[in-house]
């Protein structure tokens, strides 16, 4: 069973993460999340207050999960350009920056490979925009 190529986003949420987030919009705000490479819980979604982390020139805009902008490291970009990403949440402690440590969950980012075209109409409809670009 594939996904349309009108079905695929560059970044989605499941219900659980959607539930989470909503959960951490009622006690922190406006949220973001950055999609690392490595440094603090792996390449976990770390997820802050909206503009909290500073977006760097490198860093790419994916799209909004929940109202929340999801950025992804450059490195991270490449290694990952051929897939979009799902936001999940599962039981469990998040990395220590992340604001959903405390509440016995974490994010987890999980990957589809997408096909020639669903990329073609991703790239053509979905640009992925550098930190600079995006305000």
């Amino acid at each position: 069973m594939g996904t349309a190529p009108q079905d695929v986003a560059r970044v989605s949420a499941t219900d659980e993460a959607l539930a989470l987030i909503r959960r951490l919009q009622d006690l922190h705000g406006p949220l973001m999340f950055h999609q690392s490479g490595g440094c603090c819980d792996g390449s976990a979604p770390m997820c802050y207050p909206a503009g909290e982390f500073k977006v760097g020139k490198a860093d790419r805009l994916l799209g909004e999960i929940a109202e929340c902008k999801v950025y992804i490291g450059a490195a991270q970009w490449e290694a990952w350009k051929h897939t979009v990403l799902i936001i999940d949440a599962v039981p469990g402690r998040g990395a220590g920056f992340s604001l959903e440590s405390p509440e016995g969950m974490r994010f987890l980012t999980r990957s589809k490979v997408c096909t020639p075209e669903q990329l073609t109409k991703l790239d053509a409809e979905s640009p992925v925009l550098s930190g600079d670009e995006t305000g």
